[in-house]
């Protein structure tokens, strides 16, 4: 994979806690910074960890799936970013309830809610085990992606509040599903 497809996946994978961090502007009168660097580094560090330990998990099975494993990026792909797309089109139906403002940052809230973002990377980083990619080089850009994504949400929250929730969830949703099917075709080609 190269730098364009480890960013596409950086920036779909980190929709999530894009639409999350933008919650968490919605919920401030005023840009807290000290909470704003603490969202995108606890998002951030999440999406580059989750898909190293999925890697490491894919790497001790991947000799006994390598035929398939075309067929696996692309389900897992299209399931991660078929579920996003889900989420964002019933959250559009959802009525939206009033913000809180200037609510407290719990670490153990923030820890969950990194965990939860980062899930989908998980499952990226099985994938990840399957291709040729250089892991080191796809956590750092996922990180650094996620980070600075997350920040952006946060004050993108604070200042255009909820409208963009829900449109972040989808545009990363299809990004991932375009993906898997681009590792697909490109396989079945014989292109890569």
């Amino acid at each position: 994979m190269n730098f364009v497809d480890l960013l596409l996946i950086g920036v779909g994978l980190s929709m999530d806690a894009f639409a999350v961090s933008v919650c968490k502007g919605l919920g401030m009168t005023r840009i807290n910074k000290k909470q704003c660097f603490l969202i995108a580094l606890f998002f951030g560090g999440f999406q580059a960890l989750m898909p190293l330990l999925g890697w490491f998990l894919g790497s001790t099975v991947a000799s006994y799936v390598s035929k398939i494993d075309h067929w696996i990026a692309f389900a897992l792909l299209g399931y991660v970013g078929g579920k996003m797309v889900y989420d964002a089109i019933k959250e559009w139906k959802e009525d939206e309830t009033p913000v809180a403002l200037d609510l407290p940052l719990p670490l153990k809230e923030l820890t969950m809610l990194a965990i939860a973002t980062s899930i989908d990377a998980f499952a990226v980083g099985i994938t990840f085990s399957f291709l040729t990619v250089n892991i080191w080089k796809a956590i750092g850009i996922i990180g650094i992606t996620t980070f600075l994504l997350s920040a952006l949400g946060v004050f993108l929250g604070n200042i255009f509040g909820s409208k963009l929730k829900s449109k972040a969830q989808l545009a990363g949703g299809i990004i991932l599903i375009a993906l898997g099917i681009r590792i697909l075709v490109t396989h079945l080609l014989g292109l890569s």
